[in-house]
């Protein structure tokens, strides 16, 4: 009970630290996938699933009031998935359940904002009067609403993840595919991401010559 506890307070941290705090970028899917695969006895497994999300991540343009998904809360969970079944082909497995709970943590910050934003109005009058109380009192609250959002999304995910394992396992098959989308998913979600960071020109060609050195070297180590 300990380690599940420690995980799911380790998934609230992650979490709360995509946007809200501490910001150590902590909520970075590999580094959230590792930290919990050391808590459950499998950093391996923790660093695949970590990976692979992380490939997703680079797509991801978090500018303003961007909705995005809260990856880093998607590893803690898939890496508890693929402890269970630490075999390589557990990864598409892992990684789908992560990435449902990534866009549920999408959905439940959106929902976050709307309430944050009418706790501001509410308050407007003690905000723009600088009252020190009221500014310390809407960010207090913030801070506890996007806390609870995301120990609801890690605490739902992972009793889902442990249902799950119950279940008899699936064909071969269906996991092999499942994981070979997965990951082709992935790879096409970051090389598009990085192209659109990259933009045009220069910056551009050095990324495409850089995503075909990395590959030739995958393939031939």
């Amino acid at each position: 009970m300990t380690t599940e506890l420690l995980v799911l307070a380790w998934g609230t941290l992650v979490s709360l630290d995509l946007v809200s705090f501490p910001q150590l970028m902590i909520s970075r899917p590999l580094i959230a996938g590792t930290v919990s695969g050391l808590i459950l006895g499998d950093v391996t497994g923790g660093v695949l699933v970590g990976a692979l999300l992380e490939l997703f991540a680079l797509d991801v343009f978090p500018v303003g009031a961007a909705r995005y998904p809260d990856y880093g809360a998607g590893a803690v969970v898939g890496t508890s998935m693929i402890v269970s079944a630490p075999s390589p082909l557990g990864l598409g497995i892992a990684a789908a359940f992560g990435l449902v709970v990534a866009y549920a943590g999408q959905v439940g910050m959106h929902q976050v904002r709307v309430l944050n934003t009418r706790d501001v109005r509410r308050n407007a009058a003690s905000i723009g009067a600088g009252e020190a109380a009221a500014i310390a009192g809407v960010h207090a609250r913030g801070l506890l609403r996007d806390g609870l959002r995301g120990l609801v999304i890690v605490g739902s995910g992972l009793m889902l993840a442990a249902l799950f394992k119950r279940v008899q396992p699936l064909d071969l098959g269906p996991v092999v595919l499942l994981s070979v989308a997965m990951t082709g998913a992935a790879i096409a979600a970051a090389v598009r991401g990085g192209i659109q960071l990259t933009g045009t020109g220069g910056r551009q060609a050095w990324f495409v010559g850089g995503l075909a050195v990395g590959t030739v070297l995958v393939v031939l180590l």
